[in-house]
């Protein structure tokens, strides 16, 4: 097993019993206790895992966050229908295009035909291979420190790389919606690549299913008027979409 997997899986098991014991893991994987200290290691410093005497418990800094794993699962027809609307938003070709990490996004890129002729630029990994698998796409890969949870690239490296980039659209995801706090993530350092990509889109798409409006995750990365559309699901109340659009962002039911 790689090491990639077993991170994997120790991030499921955070996610799930909110610690994880190195003999246990060692014994299941067949494979040394220091090897699971190193993989343990790697999610602490990730701001995943908090060492502990035997083991390590889930950061409090996502606790509120779930594992792309389990993110993927959670909304599935919302999230389908959200991409394909999504996917007229697509420029035809010779634009550029920004993807930003997040599960709704992932599914928009799963649907773009192989013969689409646009520059792409992402900082989440899972969506830079699906984006690879597409040769007519010119392929930018931002690049940084890499969370395991979510797959995204953050730090100086992706900030930089988006304050010096122009596009024409950039599709974003989002944890939260809410009118005096934004649009909002768990991480602060995904926050703030967030925001810069924000900052490079001459356009702003937001793509979300319904549960996450009038919800406040602690870091915002962009206030309403700085987005220009919101795609969500039908289930969206009036009540919860009127600051929305009072913000002055088109909304776009799936």
């Amino acid at each position: 097993m790689y090491a990639a997997e077993r991170q994997a899986l120790l991030i499921d098991r955070l996610q799930r019993d909110g610690r994880v014991s190195v003999v246990a893991v060692a014994d299941e994987l067949g494979v040394s206790g220091e090897t699971v200290r190193r993989d343990l290691a790697v999610l602490e410093r990730d701001g995943i895992a908090q060492r502990v005497h035997g083991g390590a418990v889930l950061a409090r800094s996502i606790a509120g966050e779930t594992a792309l794993a389990q993110r993927t699962s959670e909304h599935q027809a919302q999230k389908a229908q959200i991409a394909k609307v999504a996917l007229e938003l697509v420029p035809a070709s010779g634009g550029s295009v920004a993807f930003d990490a997040g599960t709704t996004v992932e599914q928009l890129v799963d649907l773009l035909p192989t013969d689409l002729t646009v520059t792409a630029l992402t900082h989440a990994v899972p969506i830079a291979g699906k984006l690879l698998a597409s040769p007519a796409i010119d392929l930018h890969v931002v690049g940084g420190r890499v969370r395991g949870i979510t797959g995204a690239a953050v730090g100086h490296q992706a900030l930089e790389a988006y304050r010096d980039t122009r596009v024409d659209i950039a599709f974003v995801g989002t944890n939260g919606i809410s009118k005096h706090h934004g649009f909002s993530t768990h991480d602060s350092e995904e926050a703030a690549v967030k925001r810069a990509l924000v900052s490079s889109a001459r356009r702003v798409v937001v793509l979300s299913d319904a549960s996450k409006l009038g919800r406040e995750p602690v870091f915002t990365f962009a206030t309403l008027p700085e987005v220009d559309v919101l795609v969500t699901d039908s289930s969206a109340s009036d009540e919860d979409l009127e600051p929305v659009r009072e913000a002055g962002i088109e909304v776009i039911l799936a």
